[in-house]
C-alpha cells in the first residue's frame, strides 16, 4: 500500500535552516507529482510546494518562495524540503503528500518549530 514517511523535522532557531525527507513506497513514485504541506497550530493545512514528476517544475505558496526548495531523486524514491531562513511562523506539523486517482495520501507527519 501506498507509504509517506517523513524525517528531518526539529527545533531550531529563527533565521535557521532545516531539510525534511519523505520516503515514499507502494507505488510508482516517479510517475506522480509529489506536494509538501504544513499544518500550524489552530490551521488549516496549506499547500507549501510541489514538484513535477521529473522535477522540472515546481511552485511555491508565496510566503515560501525564496525561502524553500523542494527537489526529488526518483531513484531513491525521496522528496526532499530544503528551508532555509525560518521564521516562527513556519512553525507547524508538515506533511508528504501523492494524490493518485483523485485520493489523497498523507504521511505521518513531521513537526518543524522555530524558536529562540
Amino acid at each position: 500500500q501506498v507509504q509517506l514517511v517523513e524525517s528531518g523535522g526539529g527545533l531550531v532557531q529563527p533565521g535557521g535552516s532545516l531539510r525534511l525527507s519523505c520516503a515514499a513506497s507502494g507505488f510508482t513514485f516517479s510517475r506522480y507529482i509529489m506536494s509538501w504541506y504544513r499544518q500550524g497550530p489552530g490551521k488549516e493545512r496549506e499547500l507549501v510546494a510541489s514538484i513535477s514528476t521529473a522535477g522540472g517544475s515546481t511552485n511555491y505558496a508565496d510566503s515560501m518562495k525564496g525561502r524553500f526548495t523542494i527537489s526529488r531523486d526518483n531513484a531513491k524514491n525521496t522528496v526532499y524540503l530544503q528551508m532555509n531562513s525560518l521564521k516562527p511562523e513556519d512553525t507547524a506539523m508538515y506533511f508528504c503528500n501523492v494524490r493518485m486517482y483523485q485520493v489523497n495520501y498523507w504521511g505521518q507527519g513531521t513537526q518543524v518549530t522555530v524558536s529562540s
